[in-house]
């Protein structure tokens, strides 16, 4: 009786600390992962501030919130996105991707998926389903389910749009309510699928209509820009390409290794872009595009989303965030630029989304006329949205 005793003390002690855990470690790791510099009020010019007010849509193509176990339909002091925060800035538009591995000590230049997981101990930590402690594939179910949870809580004022329609929907309602805000799921990186084509299929069930097909490592299609092969697509990575052609999906080139994007830019009948990036003529680095990739996408129509971490861009900052989007400006036109901020994607940023009136001021600093920022701040996206989705 005394062993049965003090295994139960025993597990009553393991369980309480677990939940201890779960209650202290997510929120922690979250605030630690997803760091602002500059906190509102902003000080910002009438000038920008006029501009900002006539922006009727202004949208982001990068936010990896769903990854949190922040409850995204209240106003948090955490992290850089949340509903009310997003209607706060106007924000009409955001691509919520999704993240199912992420590789211990990753880095820029060279990563292997064989070392640590640090989205399994995650998942074991927010005591998500069990079912995602084992599977990529799960994890982004979960993860595309909880998007739609969070806008069925929303009072109908948070649309998820999964097509052509869905998207018009939203343009319409807003032109009475600008309260109404929406979003679109992405994913991060081919190796959920687990190396079944089939797998695709039900992730476009489930809302999912952007992917990239890697992420911080080589996986089953292809390399990835920060992997060890730098390898093109494989054949189960052309399946991929081909597949998401025929359902209408985005593919996302971001990380993916140069010859990748050759690849995909070859094989692809629909258009792409990248969510979130920098340029190698502001930032030189495996991450960034180069010159010849940035005028090939724009001369397919495609956009690019200027990322606001370091090492996207050469600082933190308004400044080094504009300097990148004027780079590509005087290459191949405002027509492909877009925000794509990597919000709450372990990055430190130079303030959340409502200090999005910042980069408008600092637009017009650096010469941007007026159409050129509308079309920056969402103006591209509402038109690739429109152009491509299905």
């Amino acid at each position: 009786m005394k062993t049965k005793k003090w295994i139960f003390i025993l597990l009553t002690l393991l369980l309480a600390a677990y939940w201890l855990c779960v209650f202290l470690i997510p929120n922690k790791l979250d605030r630690d992962r997803n760091k602002t510099l500059l906190f509102p009020p902003h000080q910002v010019s009438a000038e920008a501030v006029q501009l900002y007010e006539k922006l009727d849509f202004i949208a982001d193509l990068h936010c990896d919130a769903l990854l949190w176990s922040r409850d995204l339909t209240i106003k948090n002091s955490t992290g850089h996105v949340d509903f009310p925060r997003m209607q706060e800035a106007n924000l009409a538009l955001q691509a919520f991707t999704i993240v199912t591995k992420s590789p211990a000590g990753q880095n820029f230049s060279k990563n292997t998926g064989d070392t640590f997981d640090n989205i399994t101990l995650l998942n074991f930590f927010q005591a998500r389903p069990i079912s995602n402690w084992f599977s990529l594939f799960e994890r982004a179910v979960y993860q595309s389910r909880k998007l739609r949870k969070l806008a069925s809580k929303y009072d109908g004022k948070f649309i998820v749009v999964k097509s052509r329609n869905d998207f018009v929907n939203l343009l319409t309602i807003r032109e009475k309510d600008k309260q109404v805000i929406g979003g679109f799921l992405g994913i991060e990186g081919g190796h959920c699928l687990e190396g079944d084509i089939d797998k695709l299929d039900l992730l476009y069930h489930e809302g999912v209509r952007m992917l990239g097909p890697t992420h911080f490592f080589d996986n089953e299609l292809g390399g990835s820009a920060h992997g060890i092969t730098k390898d093109g697509l494989t054949d189960f990575g052309k399946q991929v390409i081909d597949r998401m052609n025929q359902l209408g999906m985005v593919i996302d080139l971001a990380h993916a290794s140069p010859r990748m994007i050759d690849d995909i830019l070859i094989r692809t009948k629909n258009r792409v872009l990248v969510s979130h990036t920098g340029v190698k003529g502001t930032m030189d680095n495996s991450r960034n595009l180069s010159d010849e990739h940035i005028l090939k996408i724009a001369q397919m129509g495609g956009l690019i989303g200027v990322a606001y971490f370091k090492g996207a861009v050469n600082s933190a900052s308004a400044q080094g965030i504009v300097e990148a989007m004027k780079y590509i400006k005087y290459l191949a036109g405002a027509a492909c630029i877009a925000l794509g901020s990597d919000y709450d994607g372990n990055i430190t940023a130079p303030f959340d989304v409502t200090g999005l009136p910042l980069l408008v001021q600092e637009m017009i600093i650096q010469g941007f006329s007026e159409e050129e920022i509308k079309s920056i701040m969402g103006g591209n996206i509402k038109r690739f949205m429109l152009e491509n989705l299905r």
